[in-house]
């Protein structure tokens, strides 16, 4: 499990493509590399990924063909920076929410606003998603954890602070770029439920 706290920023070093398939090696800071073992979980992205090698601070990991369709990982290149998170451990503070790290659908800038010490980005989502946005509520975008504005038909906006812009890779993003968005599971509990509900007292 992940809180959807940032931890910092990793570059990609190096990419091996092959049908259906991509290893993926990124240079971490020094601080965040220590105590590692092969098949630890760290959140690239917001896409839980497996340790499959490492040595020193570059840590290495296989994507497979369900992992490229559904994230924006399979869009990366050599040089690329990228959000991380290790993985919670029992008794660390849930400084966000907690986020399983498997992404649901990528989600497209549509607008970016800069007011001053602000920015304002608009995202662009499919309507099987679209029901699980409520303004206010959570949302997880490249990983890290963050509330909604405002949802308008199938348009909804986050408002970074610049502490999130520095941490993260939202300072960066342009209009256009694809960003990996995991709903709340617990308001997509509570919908899927109550629409069950509804459903039945139809029927």
């Amino acid at each position: 499990m992940f809180t959807g706290i940032v931890q910092g920023q990793a570059v990609v070093h190096s990419i091996e493509r092959k049908t259906d398939f991509m290893r993926l090696q990124a240079r971490f800071p020094e601080e965040y590399s220590q105590n590692l073992q092969l098949g630890a979980s760290i959140a690239i992205n917001g896409t839980c990924l497996t340790v499959t090698a490492f040595e020193g601070n570059l840590i290495s990991f296989d994507l497979i063909m369900e992992t490229l369709r559904v994230t924006n990982l399979g869009l990366l290149k050599e040089g690329d920076p990228v959000n991380f998170e290790r993985a919670a451990r029992f008794g660390d503070e849930i400084g966000g929410h907690l986020l399983s790290g498997h992404i649901h659908q990528q989600v497209e800038i549509v607008n970016i606003e800069t007011p001053e010490n602000n920015r304002v980005i608009w995202f662009e989502t499919s309507e099987q998603w679209r029901h699980y946005l409520f303004a206010k509520g959570f949302i997880a975008l490249n990983g890290c954890s963050l509330t909604i504005g405002e949802v308008k038909g199938n348009r909804f906006n986050v408002f970074l602070i610049p502490e999130t812009l520095s941490v993260t890779t939202f300072g960066q993003l342009e209009v256009g770029a694809k960003v990996n968005m995991e709903v709340d599971s617990h308001t997509q509990a509570v919908v899927d439920t109550v629409e069950r509900y509804m459903n039945n007292r139809e029927s």
